[in-house]
């Protein structure tokens, strides 16, 4: 599966994130923000293109029916923001903490989360189109009536995870662990799991195993 990478320049201004108010309209671009502190903002319909966030905190952030578009999250906190019905297309979000982010009803397209925190993160209904987790904690994640396509989980924590009402057929998530998590049985059908994976979902479905 080929991921499209972000598309910056060469050279990126550097900002701040209150920069943005300065705008006749709610948007950064072509720029890079470093060490900015955004936590509890509110900006509906903001867009960012082209940008590169470095250890910025987004904490409680309330940035619904944003536009994003070639951006990088390097070392970001934003835990608890809200991030619903975006639009979020060739987008990283590296080392990043993402505890509780809401990002329901969002559209993904070629996005890469790398050894994220995103605990109780909730997806519901969201779109994912070219889409890879990567060691990454998803404990307690919501992917409840999520349209799935092209997605791997590649080494991530699906603890509790929930993907009720979420067609995992073509899902790779062989190389994940799990204790429990709550996917309906007949979503399961093609989902591409590991021996280990098919004996614990084989127990779901109330079968008993014997050597």
């Amino acid at each position: 599966m080929s991921i499209e990478q972000p598309k910056l320049n060469r050279e990126l201004e550097e900002r701040k994130f209150s920069d943005i108010y300065y705008e006749e309209d709610p948007q950064l671009l072509n720029c890079m923000v470093t060490g900015s502190n955004a936590d509890n903002e509110t900006l509906e319909k903001a867009v960012f293109s082209k940008v590169i966030f470095k250890n910025v905190t987004f904490i409680r952030a309330d940035f619904r029916r944003i536009d994003m578009t070639d951006v990088i999250f390097e070392n970001c906190n934003l835990s608890n923001a809200v991030l619903s019905e975006g639009i979020i297309n060739r987008v990283q979000f590296k080392d990043c903490k993402l505890t509780g982010v809401d990002f329901s009803n969002a559209s993904f397209g070629n996005v890469t989360f790398e050894d994220c925190h995103a605990d109780l993160c909730n997806f519901t209904e969201a779109r994912f189109k070219l889409l890879s987790f990567s060691r990454s904690s998803l404990k307690s994640a919501n992917f409840f009536d999520c349209n799935l396509q092209k997605v791997v989980f590649s080494q991530c924590d699906l603890n509790e995870a929930d993907f009720i009402e979420t067609n995992l057929d073509g899902i790779d998530i062989s190389t994940s662990t799990f204790e429990n998590v709550n996917i309906s049985m007949n979503s399961l059908s093609g989902c591409i799991v590991s021996t280990q994976q098919a004996i614990e979902f084989s127990r779901l479905l109330g079968l008993k195993i014997i050597d």
